[in-house]
């Protein structure tokens, strides 16, 4: 979140989101109630097909059932001020209908480690940008996350967003894609 990272100190971070954030791609979706700066983040998401614990950054493709484009929408405004003051980001992030998934296309045991990642606003290109810039790749991703938690079948993971995330409003056609992998999309409607 526009933070320099030093990989030799730091670890990945982590946040989940319920089930009812999931949203196919191509719906439309109400803007969400309170806030005023609702941001899109194109995401890689990994569909994790296999049981994972403790697994090492060499074994790490053989959890991997496929690959999918994900948004992972977000109330800014909230996301910050929790941030700040050291508390979840729930408000900001597990938000209804936030967690937007194009189909998965099956890859068991790839791991896309580069392609264009990209989204446009409105036919606005916003984000542009390669998987090779993840800060944490899928490999490191999944080997730190699988020290915490034992992913399961049908766990989505979403990688990360490049530069240039962004506030949308009501009225407004998002549409992106991850090379290699799939297209989506996503309606804002008016709030409720």
């Amino acid at each position: 979140m526009g933070k320099p990272v030093d990989k030799s100190v730091e670890r990945p971070f982590y946040f989940t989101k319920a089930p009812q954030t999931l949203v196919e791609s191509g719906a439309t979706v109400a803007y969400p109630p309170e806030t005023a700066n609702y941001h899109f983040e194109m995401e890689l998401v990994v569909a994790i097909g296999k049981p994972a614990f403790r697994v090492s950054q060499e074994d790490a493709h053989q959890v991997i059932y496929g690959y999918a484009a994900g948004l992972d929408m977000t109330r800014r405004d909230l996301q910050l001020v929790a941030r700040d003051k050291g508390r979840p980001w729930d408000l900001g992030k597990d938000v209804e209908q936030s967690s937007v998934c194009s189909e998965i296309v099956p890859m068991p045991g790839v791991i896309i480690d580069q392609g264009e990642i990209a989204l446009a606003v409105n036919g606005q290109t916003k984000q542009q940008s390669d998987v090779n810039k993840l800060i944490w790749n899928v490999r490191e991703i999944i080997a730190d996350l699988s020290l915490f938690y034992h992913p399961q079948p049908g766990d989505l993971i979403y990688t990360g967003t490049p530069e240039g995330v962004g506030a949308v409003v009501a009225g407004d056609r998002i549409e992106g894609h991850v090379a290699g992998v799939a297209g989506i999309a996503l309606n804002v409607g008016p709030a409720e």
